[in-house]
């Protein structure tokens, strides 16, 4: 099951978002952390990896737009979705450019939430598996170079 052991960071200020986050993320098989300002989801992220950070758009120590960079540079493979209660075109672009592979409103909507994560989560699979595709192709491709030349260097050589 997709949803299974990928780690989720929650971070939002109010702490009733994060437990009712947490509780539902939880019930679906997913790992999950939070954290109430920026610089504790930064200390965590350094710590931990987290396949995917739902990061609220207000948070009292930074926005989230600037978390949402300093997270991208830090795991820019972790999939990064903003909350917002306020879905003013502006923030929605914003966030987008800033790096945010999604967003989601508040009131929640959990089935909508859920889909977007799980989505996301896919996706990011999908890219890791191609990655690894890609590294195992060139090794074989690379090895298979490597014997042609010692061929070549032993029939130079006899």
């Amino acid at each position: 099951n997709m949803g299974e052991h990928a780690r989720i960071l929650v971070i939002d200020d109010d702490e009733s978002i994060r437990k009712t986050l947490a509780t539902i993320l939880e019930e679906k098989g997913y790992l999950v952390d939070t954290a109430e300002n920026g610089e504790e989801a930064i200390r965590k992220s350094n710590v931990k990896f987290y396949n995917l950070a739902l990061i609220d758009i207000r948070l009292p120590d930074m926005e989230g737009t600037k978390l949402l960079t300093a997270m991208k540079e830090a795991t820019p493979k972790m999939v990064k979705i903003i909350i917002t209660g306020y879905p003013s075109l502006q923030n929605a672009i914003e966030a987008v450019n800033k790096g945010a592979d999604a967003y989601i409103l508040k009131p929640f909507n959990m089935d909508s939430v859920l889909n977007t994560i799980k989505e996301h989560l896919k996706k990011q699979q999908q890219a890791k598996k191609y990655g690894e595709e890609k590294v195992a192709e060139f090794i074989e491709t690379r090895v298979r170079e490597i014997e042609e030349e010692k061929t070549i260097s032993r029939k130079r050589m006899g």
